[in-house]
């Protein structure tokens, strides 16, 4: 049996807002990118409910 993948907001389509400091594809900035891999799964999930509204943000700034 495989291992369950790790939840991601990934939808590649990776590129950084010089002004927001968001990722225009997934909403997350590089702090949270990079350490993703570190996070529990708990905390994964708890910052995807976060995301929709900031990435709403971006779309109406």
């Amino acid at each position: 049996m495989e291992p369950e993948k790790p939840s991601t907001p990934c939808i590649k389509v990776c590129a950084v807002s010089g002004q927001t400091g968001l990722c225009i594809g997934c909403g997350r900035t590089l702090a949270e990118i990079a350490g993703w891999g570190r996070m529990s799964e708990a905390e994964r999930l708890a910052l995807m409910e976060v995301l929709p509204d900031r990435l709403s943000g971006l779309a109406a700034g």
